[in-house]
């Protein structure tokens, strides 16, 4: 049925004042995070001045030239590049801090303001690398969709349509001087990274990796172990972990942790008794047509929600504590046909906002080879309401996908060669500390794992966090820096529910 308009007040400037209102952190949790290496000597590696968006001081960009197949060096190449944000202090430490962005699928270069400003301290002392990996931002890149959000909803949200768009963009991607999307794996692109480290003449490097960044991290020290000195994995994925199949999992724990969070807290229950059965009500209701207006643009779009397309507007906004906080809202709205708050939820965290992009192409091309070849064998069970709809839609995806060969190897994790901090939030959605806490096992003594208890997806945002990982990073040794006390983490609240004052009446 439409969506129903009438006296009581439009929820979306309501909500959009709520999140203004709201820590800076959280609202950039579900974001991918990053940072980088050590500038050797000003002008190494071919360096030139560059000026990078939202970075207020000079960067210096460069890159290297690499082959497109490693089996290849003579055969087709292309060119990785990188950003170095300098430290500013006369006498800087000599290893710098690589930055892997997530994703995958996400350039490094762009979220330089972001990175500027998490890694602020620390590249007090040390330079900040930036690496586009092969397939991101300016490196041989492998962009299909149009990631405006003021394109028509149906492209953003229908996942019919997106199999459909992938499919004639493979073929485009196939087409061009560097289309063999074989050879985008993580597994070659981390020797890239390490040209990158030899280019610089950097002995040393300190790792730094968010989301998918951190199983990227994970495979440059399996390569490359003398020559990482620490490593920071916020939102840990590792190599095992197969991500279609884990997302429902990790989605369903997280919506259920938001409908414990609502009945306990006093306001979220008492305006909203009975949100459970009003989002099976909302389930059992698809598909169902109603009319939305699109939240940049305010053109009315008549959609037609599918079961998958809510389950997926309702797990964006999980990413970030700050977002969740709305959904009780959102998803009593939407069991009634309104489905306005749902969309602008499940849409503010998507494309158009600078570095929060995702090549598509690239994205696929690691997932296809390296998690979907596994997920028959995968253990996990699927979530009761998100089922294996995200697997499907990946299954239909990667069934024409060119596909990589995987070294067995890569789904190894040895003892750490240095010591490594591992970070989760309690409530993510997509790398929980579940996932951590396996790997931390495997790493052995010198890994530490710190869980944020009511942090989402990416915690290095958090104000004390950041003075953690420059305590960790800057530590003298590596007693100190598995030393170093995190115990603020546990204080951090989750935001209440969103509860708008009660309106005149429903229309």
């Amino acid at each position: 049925m439409p969506e129903r308009r009438g006296r009581r007040p439009h929820l979306l400037p309501r909500l959009r004042h709520h999140l203004r209102r709201s820590p800076r952190w959280l609202l950039c949790a579900a974001a991918a995070l990053a940072s980088a290496p050590t500038l050797a000597a000003e002008g190494a590696g071919g360096l030139k001045p560059c000026r990078l968006q939202a970075v207020e001081t000079e960067a210096m960009c460069g890159s290297v030239r690499r082959p497109l197949d490693p089996a290849q060096p003579d055969g087709p190449a292309i060119d990785v590049h990188y950003a170095v944000l300098p430290s500013l202090a006369q006498n800087k430490r000599a290893d710098p801090v690589f930055f892997f962005a997530g994703g995958p699928g996400q350039s490094a270069i762009d979220l330089a303001g972001s990175v500027s400003r998490l890694l602020g301290r620390v590249s007090n002392r040390r330079d900040i690398v930036l690496i586009d990996q092969r397939g991101t931002g300016r490196s041989a890149p492998l962009k299909c969709l149009d990631e405006s959000p003021m394109r028509p909803l149906r492209e953003q949200v229908d996942m019919a349509r997106q199999s459909t768009a992938l499919a004639d963009c493979r073929e485009r991607l196939r087409a061009l001087p560097h289309g063999d999307l074989r050879h985008f794996t993580t597994w070659v692109a981390v020797q890239d990274a390490e040209a990158v480290r030899q280019a610089l003449g950097a002995g040393s490097v300190n790792l730094v990796g968010a989301s998918y960044g951190t199983r990227a991290a994970l495979e440059y020290q399996r390569q490359f172990p003398t020559r990482v000195r620490r490593a920071v994995l916020d939102g840990v994925a590792p190599p095992d972990m197969v991500l279609p199949v884990a997302s429902s999992t990790d989605n369903q724990a997280a919506l259920d942790a938001l409908w414990a969070a609502c009945e306990a807290e006093a306001a979220c229950r008492g305006r909203f008794p009975a949100l459970r059965e009003s989002w099976r009500r909302l389930l059992d209701s698809l598909p169902r047509e109603a009319v939305v207006a699109h939240p940049m643009t305010g053109h009315s779009e008549t959609l037609v929600f599918t079961r998958a397309m809510v389950l997926g507007l309702v797990r964006q906004p999980l990413y970030s504590p700050v977002l969740a906080s709305a959904l009780p809202l959102a998803v009593s709205e939407a069991a009634d046909g309104r489905f306005g708050a749902l969309v602008g939820l499940g849409t503010a965290l998507g494309g158009g906002r600078r570095g929060q992009g995702v090549a598509a192409g690239m994205h696929f091309s690691v997932i296809c080879a390296e998690d979907l070849p596994r997920a028959a064998a995968a253990a996990d069970p699927t979530g009761a309401d998100f089922g294996d709809s995200f697997t499907v839609l990946y299954q239909r995806v990667c069934a024409d996908w060119p596909r990589g060969d995987v070294p067995a190897a890569f789904y190894t994790v040895p003892p750490a060669p240095a010591p490594a901090l591992l970070l989760s939030g309690a409530i993510d959605p997509a790398t929980p500390p579940r996932h951590a806490a396996r790997l931390a096992q495997a790493l052995g003594a010198k890994a530490v794992h710190v869980v944020v208890p009511n942090a989402g997806h990416g915690v290095m945002a958090i104000g004390c966090l950041r003075d953690v990982v420059f305590r960790f990073i800057n530590a003298a040794d590596d007693a100190a820096a598995l030393r170093v006390d995190a115990g603020c983490a546990a204080s951090v609240p989750r935001p209440p529910a969103f509860v708008p004052p009660a309106a005149g009446g429903r229309s």
